[in-house]
């Protein structure tokens, strides 16, 4: 095209070497808005269009690339060759191709191999919307601290073979969360893997199979993108966690892995991640952070990006972001979203729920999820024995809001481990450098008799007995469970319970642990199909606690230690859940047995009245936490039937389940005469039947005796027995 035939909104550049400082409008030169030099044979043309509406930083065009940059002053396009920090060319955006603070063009030409950064007020500054950088491959890499990174154009177009990729779309109901860190994951020396691969989001893929067994559904990944982990105010540490200000638009290039000889590509790992997830159906939720300081439109553009061209299933909202306007946002209507809550948003969010069918509910699942630490903090309190706490329990337990999901969990990111909540009273941040001032004093931990490791029998063993009470509270109760990475198998900080900067052992994932603490693995494993199993215990509704299907029971009721008589006084730490199985929701249409979990988290045994039946069911042990032989399982089908289907004994600081089973009419005529006996009341008769299970010494009674007399007088001498004879032993003897 000659000069005089061109646009007067196109301009004609002609640019090359590094020591050109500027390459824009040379204002004494203007003729017909054409300049030209000739370096090393480069020519860009530039063109505008002030009827387009330009999208924010760089994005793919025929034969060039649109470019759009906010700011005040008058900023530049900066050229680089690929992997150089020396300029090649700086491309000024016209001065009248500008609205509002926007300023945009269309740059033609030859980018092979090039990268590109802005400039404004003689700065160098990254492109805010770049979806990929260079400069920080290398993780904890203080040379490209602070330094501005470039963006290659080759990441703007290059395209991803999806294929026929699709999200899983699990209710919240159904969620098995299990939250991971990209690097400590696979980190350590212990991960099964190429080298090369630790630390990566390629090395999620290889643990796929795992989560699988382990009955996990969704992973929240910690914050993905890229982000400055030197600190440059505290020399010698490291942001491990990510939670800052970063480039939210882009992959964190220091998680991505190449083999030797090959080029990390970040773009393409997390797509490839994403993809595999999904191929085995599981879900991918990522944590972003936002400080408070984005306009609520960046923020929308930023959960959009990562929507569509990650495919992840959810995202994480942290720090500050405008909750109302991203609920709004039509483009994200199908996607998970978790926060601290919902406050702002739960009244709309309510009444546009409630107007829905029960159907569409079901369909629609919640995707507005509350992300608290309340359900922790008060079951922890619980756990530790702490009087008052049952109002609490009793409301986490049924926690199941219509318009907002809860996401529950016993420890996370901020805090103590599991494993470090039961072996620690006090935080030990001593290596984070700052005199153990950091990190919160409140952590409703106990360390069971002593700080820290140890070898006693008896603490490990209470020890184990808490985590396996934390687990059962926490995947028995009706919110979204969520498992951090490692907890299923004993994982510890040494009880460092602020691990922002500790880019080491104390916070990477030591997988030789889930061979040291299998049996707590395997109860975990165990425990996440039971409640997969049991619609009762993950409803798509909250219970209401009355019988709103007029069957006789209401769908969930609480207890003290006598049926129907719930005890809330301070002092009481005994608490039972009845689950009426009319109200299952099995997919395959099966029936669901009832069930009665009896929590008594008192240091001393206490005995439960298990509520009455319907005729034709019977009460049957499925587990004990404080049982040791059986992992605390009882094998599905071969559950223990209750000789005393009036009462059980539940042990210090443990929880039992037991199901209400229908029984063959041959054991249930059994059972009724173990527990009714005659009118005569025939003592050595009804001591014998009892004895099956609780061996007791009365066998010169009278026979004359009534039958309620009977009872009363050989329940005391079992009591009596057992107390003398102590838990063990009784345990032993089948008590």
């Amino acid at each position: 095209m000659k000069a005089r035939n061109r646009p007067k909104s196109e301009r004609q550049l002609l640019c090359g070497n590094a020591a050109q400082q500027d390459l824009g409008f040379d204002s004494a030169n203007k003729g017909n808005g054409i300049e030209r030099r000739q370096y090393m044979k480069r020519e860009y043309s530039i063109e505008t269009n002030e009827r387009k509406i330009y999208p924010l930083g760089v994005t793919k065009t025929p034969g060039g690339f649109d470019v759009a940059f906010v700011s005040e002053k008058s900023p530049a396009l900066l050229l680089f060759e690929k992997g150089s920090r020396k300029r090649m060319a700086r491309l000024a955006f016209p001065e009248n191709a500008r609205m509002g603070n926007v300023h945009f063009m269309t740059v033609k030409g030859d980018f092979t191999g090039l990268e590109y950064a802005f400039e404004e007020d003689g700065k160098e500054i990254s492109d805010p919307f770049g979806t990929c950088f260079t400069g920080r491959e290398k993780w904890g890499d203080e040379k490209a601290a602070g330094q501005a990174l470039h963006t290659p154009f080759e990441a703007v177009k290059e395209a991803f073979d999806w294929e026929d990729d699709k999200r899983p779309e699990i209710p919240a109901n159904e969620c098995i969360v299990y939250k991971i860190h990209p690097r400590g994951f696979s980190k350590h020396v212990s991960f099964k893997g190429e080298s090369w691969k630790r630390g990566t989001f390629g090395a999620v893929i290889d643990k796929i199979p795992y989560m699988k067994e382990l009955g996990i559904t969704t992973v929240e990944m910690m914050p993905p993108a890229e982000f400055d982990e030197i600190m440059e105010d505290a020399p010698g540490k490291v942001n491990y966690w990510g939670y800052c200000c970063g480039h939210s638009f882009a992959p964190k290039a220091a998680y991505a892995g190449a083999a030797p000889g090959q080029k990390k590509d970040p773009v393409k790992e997390f797509k490839t991640l994403v993809k595999a997830l999904h191929k085995e159906g599981l879900e991918l939720v990522v944590e972003l952070y936002f400080d408070g300081t984005q306009s609520p439109s960046y923020v929308v553009d930023v959960l959009r990006f990562w929507a569509a061209q990650y495919h992840v299933d959810g995202i994480h909202l942290v720090g500050y972001a405008p909750l109302e306007t991203i609920v709004k946002d039509p483009y994200l209507s199908d996607l998970k979203l978790w926060a601290k809550n919902w406050d702002e948003v739960r009244t709309a969010t309510e009444t546009d729920r409630g107007n829905r069918t029960k159907e569409e509910k079901k369909e629609t699942g919640r995707r507005l999820s509350a992300y608290e630490t309340g359900f922790m903090l008060d079951m922890r309190s619980f756990l530790k024995g702490d009087e008052g706490m049952l109002n609490q329990v009793a409301l986490h337990v049924k926690d199941n809001p219509d318009a907002v999901a809860s996401i529950n969990y016993m420890a996370n990111t901020n805090g103590f481990t599991l494993m470090d909540m039961v072996s620690y009273d006090h935080k030990h941040n001593e290596d984070n450098g700052e005199e153990n001032h950091d990190g919160t004093d409140y952590n409703q931990s106990w360390n069971c008799g002593a700080e820290g490791p140890v070898r006693k029998k008896k603490i490990l063993a209470l020890r184990k007995r808490q985590l396996k009470n934390a687990l059962t509270m926490l995947f028995l109760s009706q919110g979204t469970p969520l498992l951090m990475a490692g907890d299923e198998f004993g994982r510890t900080q040494k009880g460092n319970n602020n691990a922002y900067c500790q880019d080491n052992e104390i916070s990477w994932l030591n997988w030789n642990l889930s061979d040291a603490h299998k049996g707590l693995y395997e109860f975990t494993k165990e425990l996440i199909s039971f409640r997969k199993k049991h619609s009762l215990f993950h409803r798509s509704t909250e219970p209401t606690l009355m019988d709103h299907k007029s069957v006789g029971l209401p769908d969930v009721s609480f207890h003290g230690e006598k049926a129907w008589c719930p005890d809330f006084e301070r002092y009481s730490r005994q608490l039972g859940v009845f689950y009426s199985a009319s109200y299952g929701e099995n997919a395959d249409g099966s029936e669901e047995p009832y069930f009665y979990t009896a929590y008594n988290m008192h240091w001393e045994p206490h005995t439960f009245a298990l509520p009455n039946l319907p005729s034709g069911y019977s009460w049957h042990q499925v587990l004990d936490t404080a049982e040791d032989n059986m992992n605390g399982f009882f094998t599905e089908g071969k559950e223990k039937l209750l000789d005393d289907q009036k009462e059980a004994l539940v042990l210090a600081r443990s929880i039992q389940v037991f199901a209400g089973l229908k029984c063959p009419e041959k054991k249930a005529v059994v059972q009724t005469q173990k527990h009714l006996g005659s009118r005569a009341g025939k003592r050595i008769e009804i001591k014998a039947e009892i004895k099956t299970e609780i061996k007791t010494e009365a066998e010169n009674a009278t026979k004359t005796e009534t039958k309620a007399e009977t009872k009363a007088e050989t329940k005391t001498e079992i009591k009596a027995e057992m107390k003398r004879k102590g838990p063990k032993e009784n345990r032993k003897e089948g008590m």
